[in-house]
């Protein structure tokens, strides 16, 4: 037993770790953006703040169009190491026809997706922002834009190699991201070497050209690959109608759950500014924290997805039913360890988040840390269930549970705990907790069950 489970830990991390890295990395890049916004004051730092949460909202949506193509690729070519001659001929043709159909969702959703930001930016007004505001965080939007569209290209070939199982090239590129990125931010904001000094919009236009030469950096490496090299194909021109449709029937369900779980995490955040200032500000810093934890759910939850399609597609249910234990495992044992942290440690943890001197914004943060001890544990096993219910073609069911878990159960007992009992940002955070915890219960019993019935193993596609 033991053994089996060091075997498949090793499977998982292979695919995991690196995943879990370029997360990791993804929010350093956002953090430095960040830094490099408040450098230049308070109002540039709210209005680009304003810019990166619509920005971020849409992105993470159209990103979720494409998450299943990971997924689809590694059944598809599990089927084809099962074949020889014409048969595995077909089945790389069928690789290919994912690919294309992935990057014509990419490019359809960027396009919508670029407009829609432009669309928000003129309706802020309208929503009670201030005027000094608006006006750049809509043209940060404007900056923002077009790096929408190499933003999904970059996630589609990402998902291309993750299905693939060669993801190493990632996080090499995420990494020199991080240093490309600060630099042209220096650049653009101050007007370097000759370049124009474009203040907060510098920012914004050193992410669309991040955004660009990660993308080109990712396909170079992809085609210097003798495995991926062969099944990579630009041309969207030639993407199949059926393999577009059946892409988009699996990523709008991940989209929507996507917005949904922002969207929980957003009007919890609101609640949270009710009790104050000192209340919104230790929710914050909780909440950043559980964020960069997340990016470990995030890793574990895409390798253990990837794995059961590629499980499955193989006609192995034992198999299938090994990763959602080992995935959990896991990522138990890392939770452990760091909520041993959190409850030992507070003040270390805290601290690159709180100003010393606020005593009750520490307070209320200490408090939240002890449910965050917790409610980490569930966080991340909510991930690992839709990523798995994600393994066997099923997104639809992730979605309507996610939505009775955080909107039916997490935020009515959220509001109960704070606002009826009185608990104030620690019942906000017990509802979480509560919304997280039936979330994740319910996804792994779904995912049990459909293992139990024939429809549960992906269907082959058509090419």
């Amino acid at each position: 037993m033991l053994t089996t489970l060091l075997r498949d830990s090793r499977a998982l991390g292979v695919l995991a770790v690196p995943l879990i890295l370029t997360q990791l990395a993804q929010v350093a890049l956002t953090t430095t953006d960040t830094v490099m916004m408040g450098l230049l004051g308070t109002t540039e730092l709210a209005a680009g703040g304003l810019a990166i949460v619509i920005f971020n909202q849409i992105r993470t949506m159209c990103v979720g169009l494409v998450t299943s193509v990971g997924n689809q690729i590694a059944a598809a070519a599990a089927r084809t190491e099962q074949t020889e001659g014409d048969a595995a001929h077909d089945g790389r043709n069928e690789v290919r026809a994912i690919v294309r159909a992935s990057l014509a969702v990419a490019t359809l959703a960027g396009i919508v997706g670029a407009v829609l930001m432009i669309l928000i930016g003129y309706t802020l007004s309208w929503l009670g922002q201030d005027a000094s505001i608006v006006g750049l965080t809509r043209t940060m939007l404007y900056a923002l834009a077009p790096g929408l569209l190499p933003c999904l290209w970059f996630q589609a070939i990402r998902q291309f190699t993750i299905g693939m199982r060669r993801p190493q090239a990632l996080l090499q590129i995420t990494l020199v991201s991080i240093a490309v990125n600060a630099g042209l931010n220096w650049i653009l904001i101050h007007g370097t070497f000759g370049m124009p000094q474009l203040g907060l919009t510098g920012v914004g236009l050193a992410t669309s050209s991040v955004y660009l030469l990660s993308f080109v950096a990712l396909y170079l490496a992809a085609k210097r690959d003798r495995e991926l090299a062969p099944l990579l194909s630009l041309d969207i021109t030639r993407a199949d109608a059926a393999t577009v449709k059946r892409l988009l029937a699996l990523g709008v369900p991940i989209a929507a759950t996507y917005g949904s779980e922002a969207g929980f995490f957003s009007v919890t955040a609101l609640m949270a500014g009710s009790f104050g200032a000192d209340a919104l500000a230790a929710h914050t810093a909780v909440n950043q924290l559980v964020y960069i934890v997340f990016q470990v759910a995030i890793g574990l939850s895409h390798a253990a997805s990837i794995n059961v399609s590629r499980e499955l597609a193989l006609g192995n249910r034992d198999g299938a039913r090994r990763i959602k234990n080992t995935a959990l495992a896991c990522a138990g044992a890392v939770m452990t360890v760091v909520g041993a942290v959190y409850l030992t440690l507070p003040g270390l943890v805290l601290a690159p988040f709180l100003e010393t001197g606020s005593d009750r914004t520490f307070t209320i943060a200490t408090q939240l840390l002890v449910v965050t001890a917790f409610l980490q544990f569930f966080d991340c096993a909510q991930n690992i269930g839709v990523g798995l219910l994600r393994g066997l073609d099923d997104t639809k069911s992730g979605f309507r549970i996610t939505l009775i878990g955080y909107w039916a159960i997490g935020l009515p007992v959220a509001w109960l705990f704070a606002y009826a009992l009185g608990l104030d940002t620690l019942g906000i955070w017990l509802g979480l907790l509560t919304g997280l915890a039936a979330t994740a219960l319910l996804l792994l019993r779904r995912y049990n069950a459909a293992l139990s019935t024939p429809q549960s193993q992906p269907a082959p596609s058509a090419a």
